[in-house]
């Protein structure tokens, strides 16, 4: 059964922030300047907005789950100053080689925001700087935008090798929003 309601499920790590190696401090947390506005944008347009994130760093023992719920809880405190708390976050805290059902672009992060928020998985989008943001989006159905932040300008040229055709390629997280509420519409 269809949700009722539509997100944009984000990226975090050099789409919504600075990219950081491994960040694990919060002190470290630099939001993009377009952000802001994007988000406010996509809220306008009637979308949840939900991060979704790989964390690999707890996996490989960089940080703790502890730390990066701190680092989430901050973040999300700026936003929710600026006017757009997220509406959720999600995280994937396992190495690459675990088998699991959360990390991008597998759909366990995206399940369990649809149970939720009662999301419509068709009308809503993804935004990220990696061929799993694009992946994620196609095996959710529905649209998936690439950014050339953060690692984007590095994979862009490896994304059809990797099986991953985004619906648009955008300079920012604000072009991407800009470019979703043109297609995706507002209520």
């Amino acid at each position: 059964m269809a949700g009722k309601n539509k997100a944009v499920f984000v990226d975090r790590d050099g789409t919504l922030i600075h990219e950081r190696h491994y960040l694990s401090r919060v002190k470290d947390i630099r939001l993009f300047s377009c952000a802001v506005p994007a988000l406010k944008k996509l809220r306008d347009a009637g979308f949840k907005i939900i991060m979704v994130t790989n964390q690999s760093g707890i996996g490989r023992g960089y940080l703790t789950e502890k730390k990066l719920l701190q680092i989430h809880v901050h973040l999300n405190k700026l936003l929710s100053a600026a006017g757009v708390p997220l509406d959720g976050v999600y995280y994937c805290p396992h190495h690459p080689d675990v088998a699991c059902g959360c990390r991008k672009p597998k759909l366990g992060m995206v399940e369990q925001a649809r149970k939720r928020f009662s999301i419509d998985l068709k009308r809503s989008f993804t935004i990220g700087d990696h061929a799993a943001d694009v992946k994620l989006g196609q095996a959710m159905g529905g649209g998936a935008i690439f950014v050339l932040t953060g690692h984007g300008r590095e994979e862009y040229p490896k994304l059809t090798a990797k099986g991953a055709k985004p619906d648009h390629v955008a300079k920012n997280i604000l072009a991407a929003a800009r470019y979703i509420t043109a297609h995706g519409g507002s209520e």
